[in-house]
């Protein structure tokens, strides 16, 4: 996939858009904090790790380091998608960073591209913090590649499962 075709997909998805898509960087946006804590919570946590999402977000805000980011996908008043930038995503690979964790679309929105605008925001944030490369750990197998990532290889989760690495030039 080429880079220009990258851009006339996102394009297209921002102009199909019926109402007005916004990405919110909460390090930016900290009035977005409290409803960004609970939709991470709500889509990723666990009984046990709820307070995971609510430390990291709120410490995102004021940290002078460029990690972590958290972003919400806005279509009016609603979210309908997440993602993070973050130093390590639970994986074996602590020699790579940073890693883009928790994209999630809401199951109505799929099929758009919208996640490629939260991995384009992420790429961006991450090339502004003086990285090269950002990486991610995942399971799936198709859906990255066509956003310019790679596979490189498999890493290791503290809970005994493993996942595929994928990297990609920023």
């Amino acid at each position: 996939m080429t880079y220009e075709y990258l851009q006339n997909t996102l394009s297209n998805t921002i102009m199909k858009a019926s109402v007005k898509m916004e990405i919110i960087s909460v390090r930016e946006k900290p009035e977005y904090k409290d409803r960004a804590i609970q939709y991470f919570q709500k889509i990723w946590a666990s009984e046990s790790s709820l307070l995971v999402y609510e430390d990291c977000i709120n410490h995102c805000i004021t940290t002078p380091n460029p990690l972590p980011q958290w972003y919400l996908l806005v279509e009016g008043e609603n979210i309908i998608g997440c993602a993070g930038l973050i130093t390590n995503d639970f994986i074996s690979r602590m020699d790579l960073y940073p890693w883009i964790c928790a994209l999630y679309i809401e199951e109505s929105h799929r099929g758009h591209a919208y996640g490629a605008l939260l991995l384009e925001k992420a790429k961006k944030d991450s090339q502004k913090g003086g990285f090269r490369h950002v990486y991610l750990c995942t399971d799936h197998i198709g859906y990255y590649e066509k956003y310019g990532f790679e596979y490189i290889g498999t890493g290791y989760h503290p809970w005994g499962e493993s996942s595929r690495i994928y990297m990609s030039v920023v």
